[in-house]
């Protein structure tokens, strides 16, 4: 018999005879002369009535967790889930009686502490509450994904193990290469430049590396990249006007895929608008009461611009434009009207840095000018600027930390929340 899953139960035909689930024991409560066993699986949950004496001995021998095949006849009871339940089952075993979790899941909320949810992240992830944050972050991932294949993109992987250090000044980590030091790529970077030299528009979905000794809510030592890299634009406001399309798919897919999981978890799906807000640095600094030879926003006057945004244009999004060179990679195209100036954005989500993002130099000879006046050797970047060499259209991008991205979409208040097995200073297992 073919298995159904818990969420199709309404909508089975009448008639339909007995029916096979199969899952988890969420629940077990026993009463006098009946048992009720809540069955889970990836589509829901399932209320099955035991009432044979037999059955009922042998459920009292399986614990929360078990795995089981229980068939039995739907029948229709508006107090259970989906407003079906299922009686005369017979149950089924498939896996021992499992032990007692360290999380009990089956409360509505886990009510542990976030060590101890991430100590045991292989159970706590089970909860239905856990389950709903990365149901969004793989529609979010979905989205991503459909909305730049039918826009032309080609996805590409490029190399987790490189032999450079850095090209934007983050810490990275060293590794013994068959007698020979490399590192863990803090960005693909590079790649999805030299991909863009073959297939114009290219974008990748994979983790990256920061060796960063940060110990806050907002920082992992790896996490998941959205990178997107396309040729062929005017400036970096072509590349915001991409971004913004891709994360109203991303979205909508959220929305579409997963709008069970954000019921669950209260998330608040933001409106992008049709166009972006955009500040320019020099002004967002005059807006904070900053020096204006301020390199940087810090995560306080994230928020204030966050706040900002959300008072003065309705937006949850704000774009934050003319980065200083001394903060920009020397990839970073400079702005025409003052190169202490580059064609490059920040884009703030809730308050918070989301994206970075702008135009690249595509010249050989800029490439080589932008070097020298940082003391790079351009040996260090043979393949990268052979690619320049031979032609490079004009071209940007950017990327999502997805992890963060999910954070702010449900409104958590650290990113480890958002993040399957979490890798920080303090933490490399599970």
């Amino acid at each position: 018999m073919s298995r159904t899953l818990c969420s199709a139960l309404p909508t089975t035909p009448a008639g339909t005879g007995s029916v096979t689930v199969e899952g988890w024991i969420h629940r077990r409560r026993q009463l006098a002369t009946v048992t009720f066993v809540v069955l889970r699986d990836r589509s829901g949950v399932a209320q099955v009535i035991v009432t044979d004496p037999q059955v009922r001995e042998q459920v009292s021998a399986l614990p929360e967790e078990t795995v089981i095949r229980v068939t039995g006849m739907p029948t229709g009871n508006a107090k259970a889930p989906g407003g079906i339940e299922i009686v005369e089952p017979a149950i089924l075993p498939l896996s021992a009686p499992a032990e007692p979790p360290p999380v009990e899941l089956w409360r509505p909320g886990l009510g542990v502490t976030l060590p101890t949810m991430l100590d045991h992240a292989a159970i706590s992830w089970r909860h239905p509450t856990r389950q709903a944050v990365w149901r969004i972050a793989a529609a979010s991932m979905a989205g991503f994904r459909r909305h730049l294949d039918e826009a032309g993109f080609t996805e590409v992987t490029t190399p987790k193990i490189v032999d450079q250090s850095t090209e934007s000044g983050a810490n990275v980590f060293a590794l013994d290469y068959f007698g020979s030091t490399a590192y863990l790529a803090q960005s693909p970077q590079l790649y999805k430049q030299m991909l863009t030299g073959v297939f114009e528009r290219v974008y990748e979905v994979g983790p990256v590396f920061r060796a960063e000794p940060h110990d806050t809510a907002r920082h992992l030592a790896e996490y998941v990249s959205l990178d997107v890299e396309f040729g062929f634009i005017r400036d970096h406001r072509d590349v915001l006007d991409q971004l913004r399309a891709t994360l109203a798919a991303m979205i909508e897919t959220a929305r579409e895929k997963a709008g069970a999981a954000v019921e669950t978890v209260g998330a608040e799906l933001p409106v992008v608008p049709e166009r972006i807000p955009i500040i320019h640095f020099r002004e967002a600094l005059e807006l904070l009461g900053a020096a204006p030879t301020e390199p940087d926003l810090a995560p306080e006057h994230e928020r204030f611009l966050g706040t900002w945004a959300k008072e003065r244009f309705d937006s949850d999004f704000l774009a934050v434009e003319g980065y200083p060179a001394v903060k920009r990679p020397f990839y970073t195209h400079p702005q025409p009207s003052d190169p202490r100036g580059t064609n490059s954005f920040d884009l703030l989500f809730r308050g918070l840095e989301l994206v970075t993002g702008g135009q690249r130099l595509h010249n050989h000879a800029d490439y080589r000018s932008a070097l020298a006046a940082r003391g790079g050797d351009p040996a260090d970047y043979a393949a990268y600027l052979e690619a320049m060499r031979h032609g490079m259209p004009p071209h940007g991008g950017f990327a999502i930390g997805l992890e963060r991205w999910v954070t702010r979409l449900i409104g958590a208040d650290n990113i480890r929340l958002a993040t399957l097995f979490p890798r920080d200073i303090h933490r490399l297992r599970p």
